[in-house]
């Protein structure tokens, strides 16, 4: 889980700084965003990463499934006076929960964007590009697109909040001469690459509407 889950937290930087172009203004980002995704399909290093992407995934949410039927075994029946929520957040106890929110948003987006890219016939641009620009922007001109994102997105921050702090301890990170920064770590890399991800459609739905 924890191998998984901090390369998955590596792609995720590694996405939101490709996704930051369609902050830029409309006639740059179209052919800036263009460029990045032709670059991404054609490069043979990225072809060889992104399987390892779509590996980790499968393997992050298989493996997820795993201990939580392993857990529900090993702790048998239901506590009759449960207090856990004294000692634990409610986002750590609910990581099924959010991470089922995460899988399903993960089938939406890769239909609208990855499986339209790879297998349909998208129009060019003037550079004579698969123009996917336009089809983020058709996407995020529709406000329940938009309000479907930003809650998805609110569940993987609170995913990858518990993640970080739980990988930290899996690697022995989590040491109290250590405890102060990872936490600053962990908070800093959610709230950036969770508000990256809400700004951008929020900005080109307004932009475009």
């Amino acid at each position: 889980m924890s191998a998984t889950g901090l390369f998955l937290c590596v792609f995720l930087v590694i996405h939101l700084l490709g996704n930051l172009q369609l902050l830029l203004p409309a006639a740059d980002a179209k052919e800036q965003f263009n460029w990045y995704s032709r670059l991404l399909s054609g490069n043979i290093i990225i072809k060889v990463i992104a399987w390892v992407l779509y590996c980790s995934i499968i393997g992050h949410a298989v493996y997820a499934l795993l201990l939580t039927l392993q857990s529900r075994r090993a702790n048998g029946t239901r506590y009759v006076y449960d207090k856990r929520g004294a000692s634990s957040k409610w986002y750590s106890r609910n990581m099924g929960l959010l991470g089922t929110i995460i899988l399903i948003f993960l089938v939406i987006h890769f239909k609208d964007f990855w499986y339209r890219y790879k297998f349909t016939d998208l129009p060019l641009d003037a550079r004579g590009q698969p123009d996917l620009y336009t089809v983020v922007v058709f996407a995020f001109a529709q406000w329940w697109y938009v309000l479907l994102y930003v809650v998805c997105m609110f569940a993987m921050g609170f995913h990858l909040l518990h993640g970080f702090f739980s990988a930290a301890r899996t690697l022995g990170l989590y040491h109290p001469k250590f405890t102060r920064w990872v936490k600053v770590s962990g908070w800093l890399y959610t709230v950036v690459i969770t508000g990256g991800f809400i700004i951008i459609p929020i900005y080109v739905y307004f932009t475009n509407s």
